[in-house]
């Protein structure tokens, strides 16, 4: 898990048990309208079709001002976190040295990396949503204890080790796997769709599949999808034969797609989920604000 999703858990829990707090507390009050809903009644009004006094802005209430101020404080903690930090250097030695085009379109989740290499078109995509959805497995469910076990002294002990272990291993996290869609495609010839995983340095391909028609590769349309699932796909990659295995892995090596692109997508993908988290922040701002 990134330094900078972690950093920002743990100050966003305590603002909502404090939020969760003042609201307890406010609702807790006895309303004003019940205090007077026994008061008579006014005659009503005449009132003019028409009034020529210029409309005035409602003044924002309490809770806009201090959203406002929240917001206001976490753009600058996150402004204060980019001037500290430098460009990862996978970052840099990729964007120099390698033949594939970045594609990154701001406030898109996707990002692309496009090459040509003789009559092919190589396309590798890969999304930050696997940053912001990534969810660590922190504790076996096998070895978890039954509530008769947590009853016991030997049990709440065993529990509180546990628990201990748990939090010294949380700051320690392997890097979040990152999944890749990897297209290669001719004319007229189709295409072969990889799916893949990059983690610490390395690329493992989990399936291989071949469509006649590159959309089905490309598009994640209804159609497409459906007509894909209807589609001979191949064996699962795991089951071929391992030479078979180790000869399309170098295949995709000869295409760019090896471990120096292994150590850019996770670097780049955590600089992006920042960036787009920045500009988020800031339009919220701005609305509230206006």
């Amino acid at each position: 898990m990134s330094f900078r999703v972690a950093a920002r858990s743990a100050p966003r829990t305590l603002s909502r048990m404090g939020s969760t707090a003042i609201r307890q507390t406010r609702i807790a009050q006895p309303s004003s309208v019940l205090k007077t809903s026994w008061a008579p009644l006014r005659t009503p009004q005449l009132v003019a079709a028409f009034s020529s006094t210029p409309l005035r802005q409602a003044p924002k209430n309490e809770t806009d001002q201090e959203l406002l101020a929240k917001l206001e404080s976490e753009v600058q903690f996150e402004n204060e976190m980019k001037e500290n930090e430098q460009v990862p250097a996978s970052i840099k030695d990729f964007m120099e040295n390698s033949p594939y085009e970045v594609k990154d379109t701001p406030g898109q989740e996707d990002v692309f990396l496009v090459r040509k290499m003789g009559d092919e078109t190589i396309t590798v995509s890969f999304s930050i949503s696997d940053l912001t959805n990534y969810e660590p497995d922190m504790y076996n469910e096998d070895t978890a204890l039954s509530d008769e076990e947590l009853d016991t002294p030997e049990g709440k002990q065993l529990a509180e080790a546990e628990a201990e272990e748990g939090l010294e291993d949380e700051g320690s996290q392997g890097p979040v796997p990152c999944r890749l869609n990897i297209v290669v495609e001719k004319p007229n010839k189709g295409a072969l769709n990889i799916e893949a995983i990059a983690q610490e340095g390395a690329i493992m391909v989990e399936n291989f599949y071949y469509y006649k028609d590159p959309k089905m590769a490309h598009s994640s349309s209804p159609e497409a999808v459906h007509g894909a699932e209807d589609v001979y796909r191949g064996p699962p990659f795991g089951s071929l034969d391992e030479d078979l295995q180790l000869l399309m892995e170098r295949y995709l090596e000869e295409r760019g797609i090896s471990g120096a692109m292994a150590l850019f997508v996770p670097d780049y993908m955590d600089v992006k989920e920042q960036r787009e988290y920045q500009t988020w922040l800031k339009n919220v701002k701005d609305f509230v604000a206006a």
